[in-house]
């Protein structure tokens, strides 16, 4: 099934180029029953299916899907809406800490399934770093794996210059050790949503990216 009409698209480009109350308010209509009713069913069917994998999963819809309104307070950007719908499909939903399970942003310039562990703390890091030098082979071979390489890509991060001693001199076998997060993301184009097998191609990169979140769930134990 579509889940998704192109009135969805068209709606969140429009909102690119009205990004006001006043526009907003007058077309509140539009986002409840073309955007946000629709993104609900697709994130609900999403759950009940990556839950039948990860028990962990235990959240509703509402959960899970960030708001559709900025927290601009320390923003130099001070349009009131985000021109994308959002959701974190993973133990916590949107307040969990964002290890593992994907990431959806759904826009009408792309479309993006992220995973990974995003912006660990100073200690998190410091056990992420731990767990991929006592298991160097390991870890290689989950951001390595064809597949993962085909749907994610590489990991991606900002990175710190300089690294601890006691992981410097692995610093040239595995690079990812500079990282300050460890994402990564498969981008499509906007009309991707549309398309009937949606479901299936969330569900198939949610499969994909399991053995990196257990990774970073065993590091942090």
């Amino acid at each position: 099934m579509s889940y998704f009409t192109k009135e969805y698209l068209q709606f969140l480009s429009e909102l690119t180029v009205n990004n006001d109350r006043e526009w907003f308010n007058a077309n509140k209509a539009r986002f409840k029953e073309k955007v946000e009713a629709p993104f609900k069913v697709f994130i609900k069917d999403l759950i009940d299916q990556t839950s039948a994998i990860d028990p962990r999963i235990n959240i509703t819809e509402k959960e899970a899907i960030f708001r559709i309104y900025k927290d601009v307070r320390f923003s130099k950007d001070k349009t009131p809406y985000k021109t994308h719908m959002t959701a974190a499909i993973g133990p916590g939903g949107r307040k969990g800490n964002k290890i593992g399970g994907i990431y959806l942003h759904l826009g009408a310039d792309h479309f993006r399934i992220y995973t990974g562990f995003y912006m660990p703390t100073p200690k998190q890091v410091q056990l992420v770093r731990e767990a991929i030098v006592s298991d160097r082979k390991g870890f290689k071979k989950i951001v390595e794996e064809p597949q993962f390489k085909k749907l994610f890509g590489p990991i991606q991060g900002e990175e710190h210059k300089r690294v601890p001693k006691e992981f410097a001199q692995y610093i040239e076998d595995q690079p990812l050790l500079q990282k300050k997060s460890y994402y990564a993301f498969h981008e499509f184009k906007p009309e991707a949503i549309l398309k009937k097998d949606l479901l299936e191609v969330c569900m198939l990169h949610f499969i994909v990216a399991q053995p990196l979140g257990v990774f970073f769930d065993k590091a942090l134990e």
